[in-house]
């Protein structure tokens, strides 16, 4: 979160979107990115029309939901390369709770 306490400069807001983005007082737009962004993360074969339809009715364009989707799934790709390959985080990341205990 160090990023986004960058952009956002209020540490606050940042705590409570870490806690929970639904309750972080997001626009409709950013709400459905973050909703697709979890639906695409954690069940991708669970993508229908309706989560599409659902972006377009919070004021998305259809090249704005194709750079999401990409975005989000370069995201869960190279998370998913770097876990697989044990890279290590950068010095200024905290560390990887997995490896705790």
């Amino acid at each position: 979160m160090h990023d986004l306490r960058a952009e956002v400069d209020d540490d606050a807001w940042v705590d409570n979107f870490k806690a929970d983005w639904r309750t972080a007082g997001l626009s409709a737009a950013d709400t459905a990115l973050m909703a697709y962004a979890e639906r695409l993360t954690r069940a991708p074969w669970e993508i229908r029309r309706g989560d599409l339809d659902d972006l377009r009715g919070a004021g998305l364009a259809d090249d704005q939901i194709s750079d999401a989707a990409q975005v989000i799934a370069y995201f869960n790709y190279i998370n998913r390369i770097a876990d697989g390959l044990g890279v290590d985080l950068e010095d200024s990341m905290p560390p990887d709770p997995r490896e705790a205990g």
